[in-house]
């Protein structure tokens, strides 16, 4: 089945037409050498750090606040091990678009049973209205800490980013990839200030590296783990990165160096989300939890608690600033994964904008509605709520991934080897399991 082309433009080109548009260094993977070259490494670097962003998002802020105030750096064990799964994820999703020609989507309606097309494209759609969701919250707040916009106007003022995403798309790729990276500079810039202002205690830093069984026992630090992983993990993300690897032209001779400069690139860009999510945690920790302030999972309490605290305002303003510049590169991969999702299970294409008008308002709905009814006290529990449903829509994603990367008959010599399946199998399980837990102490 050849790769959909259509709106996306050169985002999603079809490999398989002359002239395709090239993303993502595509020039330089024409010719793979056969040895290692740092300098056509670079021209595999990029589809990464777009994917980056999506562990960065504002659903990640909220949880990671809740448990570095609630519970320390007791769950930097739990972000350490997100990362690491967010990691071999993303390298068999990557591997899948590479070597099939297909991302997640269309693998799953080529190979899936006709009836569980439309059930699975809802589900997606869920999780990305989820997404949506938390960076709607997330938006909003940053306008209301930076230029004092009631939360309500912010959350509509969201609404209208859409033209933001239709003007670079329409200016090409590399336009959408230099704001994204640009977005991406400051809030690690503005985290690092706020982390160093906080000044954490490296030594119980360390030791929150340490898996411990609290985390299983404790409802409310479970539920907190939970969210760590669903922020962390990303579902909309394995569909997204399976389709943009696609526009790599390799020869079948050259395609494992293709597949290790690939792999490569996914591990030194999660490598920095990682870091910003423990940073964040590891912030909250010090600036919160050490100081008896054991529930700040509010984005604007925290921000309210920096700016009385540290070097006149100076970390506050950072944290604000930081969190638009996430909420608003994460805007950009929702926006693209709707659209690569619609293609893949429906082989339906709309326009770019309507696609991206309907995602954030289905998002902006429940945060307006919330926001109406319950306050702003209750946006932050919407928050954290959503990072848990991506979560329970995970093994969703996960499992046909990890069905069709292990099988040879759809990945030929490349397709997972045992040891490989078997990690797979085990990550997939842990998900799961996090998952019935939580049910399970729910209805309890």
């Amino acid at each position: 089945m050849p790769p959909p082309s259509g709106p996306l433009g050169s985002l999603v080109p079809d490999t398989g037409t002359a002239g395709a548009a090239p993303a993502f260094g595509s020039r330089t993977c024409d010719a793979v050498p056969r040895a290692f070259s740092a300098w056509r490494l670079l021209g595999f670097l990029g589809p990464g750090y777009l994917i980056a962003v999506g562990y960065m998002d504002p659903g990640n802020w909220a949880t990671d606040l809740a448990g570095g105030s609630g519970f320390g750096y007791s769950l930097l064990w739990i972000v350490l091990l997100s990362g690491l799964m967010a990691m071999f994820l993303q390298v068999l999703a990557a591997r899948l678009g590479i070597v099939t020609g297909l991302d997640l989507a269309q693998a799953c309606r080529a190979h899936a049973r006709p009836r569980s097309v439309i059930p699975q494209w809802l589900l997606c759609e869920i999780a990305i209205c989820a997404t949506d969701l938390a960076e709607v919250i997330g938006t909003a707040i940053a306008l209301k800490l930076l230029f004092g916009l009631p939360l309500m106007l912010g959350v509509l003022v969201t609404v209208f980013d859409v033209l933001l995403v239709l003007w670079l798309q329409q200016r090409g790729f590399r336009h959408l990839e230099a704001f994204v990276i640009a977005l991406t500079a400051i809030v690690v810039v503005c985290i690092g200030l706020t982390v160093a202002m906080a000044q954490p205690q490296w030594h119980d830093v360390f030791a929150g590296f340490v898996p411990n069984t609290r985390t299983v026992t404790d409802p409310n630090m479970l539920y907190i783990a939970i969210g760590i992983i669903g922020a962390t993990v990303m579902p909309h993300n394995l569909y997204l990165h399976s389709s943009i690897v696609k526009t790599r032209r390799n020869d079948p001779a050259g395609r494992r160096w293709v597949l290790n400069y690939t792999t490569i690139d996914i591990v030194c860009a999660l490598v920095l989300a990682f870091l910003i999510n423990a940073s964040i945690l590891m912030m909250a920790g010090a600036a919160f939890h050490a100081h008896g302030l054991r529930e700040v999972a509010d984005l604007q309490d925290a921000h309210r608690l920096l700016s009385v605290s540290a070097a006149g305002g100076i970390a506050g303003i950072g944290f604000a600033l930081a969190l638009l510049a996430s909420g608003q590169s994460s805007a950009v991969t929702a926006t693209l994964t709707g659209q690569i999702v619609m293609e893949g299970y429906l082989r339906l294409t709309i326009a770019p904008w309507l696609r991206r008008l309907l995602t954030r308002g289905i998002a902006v709905v429940p945060a307006f509605f919330v926001t109406w009814f319950y306050g702003e006290a209750a946006i932050a529990s919407l928050l954290i709520a959503s990072q848990v449903v991506l979560s329970l829509q995970l093994p969703f994603a996960i499992v046909p991934l990890i069905r069709y990367t292990s099988s040879r008959a759809v990945m030929g010599e490349y397709a997972n080897r045992r040891p490989v399946v078997v990690l797979a199998v085990l990550i997939a399980a842990l998900i799961v399991a996090l998952n019935v837990v939580l049910v399970l102490r729910a209805l309890g």
